[in-house]
């Protein structure tokens, strides 16, 4: 498949913002803590994917972390994204560089919960042939 020049363009924009550092806030040693509201690089490359996505018409609009969802007392989870496809059906994506045991259980409950598609989205290495590999729950 060839790529329009307004995909490619979208495409080096993803990469510069890809290499920008972190704007989170610094803690102890390397860690550097989620500043809500904003997206980290893994996130960025994703909207831009859903940008052209959007642009190509596959989808009608998306929000970032403007929902939340009560699973219980005290137990709250904020999709990385809620998605409105073409068809007008709404889809919960989930987009991690590397998914840790409570964020699964936390997606997995709310996948049981709620009336919506959950997609655990995660992105493959540039070695690996690019893209981004989607598990739904």
């Amino acid at each position: 498949m060839r790529m329009s020049e307004e995909d490619y363009a979208k495409l080096t924009e993803l990469r510069q913002i890809a290499s920008k550092p972190s704007k989170g806030i610094r803690g102890r040693g390397r860690t550097v803590k989620r500043v809500s509201g904003e997206m980290n690089g893994t996130e960025s490359a994703y909207a831009i994917h859903l940008d052209i996505l959007k642009d190509r018409r596959e989808i009608l609009d998306y929000w970032f972390e403007r929902f939340t969802f009560k699973l219980a007392d005290g137990c709250r989870y904020t999709p990385d994204f809620v998605v409105q496809m073409a068809d007008g059906i709404i889809e919960v994506h989930e987009v991690k560089g590397h998914w840790e045991d409570d964020a699964l259980v936390k997606i997995k409950v709310a996948a049981e919960l709620f009336p919506f598609r959950f997609l655990a989205v995660q992105k493959i290495a540039q070695k690996a042939g690019g893209g981004w590999s989607v598990r739904e729950f």
